[in-house]
């Protein structure tokens, strides 16, 4: 058991209080069909465009398994460290709305295809939070009822009746709302490296049921409440906020906790109550007599496993020993991908400290204020690696790159080039740096007599004399220079 720690709890009116957060995480399969049918999956299709007799439930129509599908669910078992359960089981879980056509859902329940596995989450005070996978199961998803469509009547749209989700729950070993988002961008960083799921929230790929309780600091777990599709980082970490001061406020008035499943309403920032808990036995559930159960041989799973990228975890760890930078750094560059992949395209063969520094703060700060992806910028890797080449080899200042990275970043073209066409190259003729700092010195007396009293002021100088070079001096020999001739150490 974690011992609470004292910045986590919440403050209530007789004491502290602690939060228990579980996850149930619906990841959508990345497949080209559904998981029992050749229906297309495609995001944005025409309203009931992509449903097959089988997706309908027509009477007579047979689910047959989806072998992609499974081999995705593998493989995100493998990426999550968990164990594969050579033996699964189909389940019908009974419950009627207007867009579940069979009137169940098929899904997998006491015998899931993956079993228990870890997620590790680096939170930004350094502490090293290890949360449990309970379970990864298969099961297929409902369509879409549509109410905005029309004054008087609901619409269902059922392309997305049949497609094939990975729940993944959690055991509850997060304990605040911090956490929880940390647990969700990472699990969505591990399935789009895994190329499992986009784990889009926009487009519904990834939803979150949060389960929230509150407790006294290591006391037994309390009643939960379910929050239900909660479809942004964002809102989990708000939703969960609210619900736990929710439940302290009733009980710290002598009330209890309803188990109940409730939704959280962005525009209020509150959750509200839906329905009451239902339990398994509520659902019926009971292995789908169309489908056998799902064998894996060793052979299956092994393939599967030979073909892992390098995950998260292990690319941060790499970046810290290979290259040198901070844990912190390194964390930031692997969140995706892409963005992993473009660094060391930059920081290949040359500073890699430098080249982080870039990637992190001028590429990704520019690109956050344009609205754009790493995929989307006008820089590219090569380009940037050859921004850093020449702040190496001192053919241009920090400043001269900022302005260079601006023309490159607008104009597009070579770095290199560019400097020499444009004659940015950094000044290092000693003599031309060294008068233009006796003249910045001759023309500000005052300040030369203050800055011998007070050496912190050679930076003022300093400053003087790359404006008056255009940025172009180097700032070392301009620094160098000050002391020298202001007679300061």
């Amino acid at each position: 058991m974690r011992e609470p720690k004292a910045e986590r709890l919440i403050k209530g009116a007789t004491g502290d209080w602690e939060i228990v957060i579980g996850m149930e995480v619906h990841a959508q399969v990345t497949s080209e069909s559904k998981l029992f049918s050749g229906s297309a999956t495609k995001f944005g299709a025409e309203p009931n465009s992509q449903v097959s007799l089988v997706d309908a439930a027509m009477p007579g129509m047979l689910p047959v398994i989806n072998e992609v599908c499974v081999r995705q669910a593998v493989r995100t078992g493998l990426g999550l460290k968990a164990a594969i359960n050579r033996r699964s089981v189909f389940d019908r879980k009974n419950y009627f709305y207007p867009d579940l056509p069979q009137g169940y859902q098929i899904s997998q329940y006491k015998y899931p295809i993956v079993g228990e596995g870890e997620i590790i989450l680096d939170m930004p005070d350094g502490e090293v939070v290890t949360v449990g996978v309970e379970r990864v199961h298969l099961e297929q998803d409902a369509g879409k009822s549509l109410h905005d469509q029309h004054p008087s009547m609901s619409h269902v749209d059922l392309n997305r009746s049949g497609v094939a989700l990975m729940e993944i729950v959690s055991k509850p070993d997060l304990r605040s709302a911090d956490e929880a988002r940390a647990y969700l961008s990472k699990l969505r960083t591990i399935l789009r490296y895994l190329g499992t799921s986009d784990a889009d929230m926009e487009k519904g790929n990834l939803r979150a049921d949060v389960n929230v309780s509150v407790r006294r600091p290591g006391g037994p777990l309390g009643t939960r409440c379910e929050i239900k599709n909660v479809n942004s980082i964002r809102f989990a970490g708000q939703a969960i906020e609210f619900e736990a001061r929710r439940q302290i406020d009733i009980l710290e008035d002598g009330g209890t906790i309803r188990q109940e499943t409730r939704l959280f309403d962005a525009r209020s920032g509150e959750t509200r109550s839906m329905r009451s808990k239902e339990e398994a036995h509520d659902y019926r559930y009971f292995p789908d007599p169309d489908l056998l159960p799902l064998e894996l041989s060793e052979a299956f799973v092994a393939d599967v496993a030979a073909t892992l990228p390098e995950l998260p975890d292990d690319k941060r760890a790499r970046f810290i020993a290979d290259f040198g930078l901070s844990p912190y750094d390194a964390g930031v560059l692997v969140a995706e991908q892409a963005s992993a992949d473009y660094f060391e395209t930059v920081a290949r063969g040359r500073d890699a400290k430098l080249a982080a520094n870039w990637v992190i703060n001028e590429l990704f700060g520019r690109l956050n204020k344009e609205g754009l992806g790493i995929g989307d910028s006008p820089v590219s890797a090569e380009a940037l690696g050859g921004i850093i080449e020449l702040i190496g080899d001192e053919t241009i200042s920090g400043k001269i790159a900022k302005d260079l990275f601006e023309i490159v970043w607008s104009e597009g073209g070579d770095p290199r080039e560019i400097v020499e066409a444009r004659g940015l190259k950094q000044v290092t003729d000693t003599g031309a740096i060294e008068a233009a700092v006796e003249a910045v010195i001759a023309q500000n007396p005052d300040k030369a007599e203050q800055a011998r009293a007070k050496p912190t002021m050679a930076g003022w100088f300093v400053g003087q004399v790359m404006k008056a070079t255009g940025g172009k001096a180097n700032p070392q020999s301009v620094n160098a220079l000050v002391k020298a001739k202001l007679g300061i150490e």
